[in-house]
């Protein structure tokens, strides 16, 4: 399952979030969005787990959860839609 993690701290670095992650079970990925030009975090990311018990586990235990500073804002993650009208691929659950 995909999980989008926002309000991180621009300190926040991918091994803290993987770590605040792991304690809820096995992270298959993790994701700072970064600025292309600036090259700074734009203050959100991504965190995959591989199964629904572990995800839900995490995103019920962080969201609101201070990390770096700053109180995490956790949710499963939702497919977007671009300027275009074509969906993103979603990441499909297991």
């Amino acid at each position: 399952m995909n999980i989008h993690v926002g309000n991180l701290a621009k300190e926040t670095s991918e091994p803290q979030l993987r770590e605040s992650f792991a304690k809820y079970g096995d992270v298959t990925k993790v994701k700072i969005v970064m600025d292309k030009i600036a090259g700074t975090p734009k203050g959100f990311g991504f965190v995959e787990m591989p199964t629904l018990d572990q995800a839900n586990a995490a995103i019920a235990g962080l969201n609101g959860k201070d990390l770096g500073g700053n109180l995490l804002a956790v949710s499963e993650s939702r497919s977007t839609t671009s300027a275009t009208g074509t969906a993103a691929v979603p990441i499909p659950k297991k």
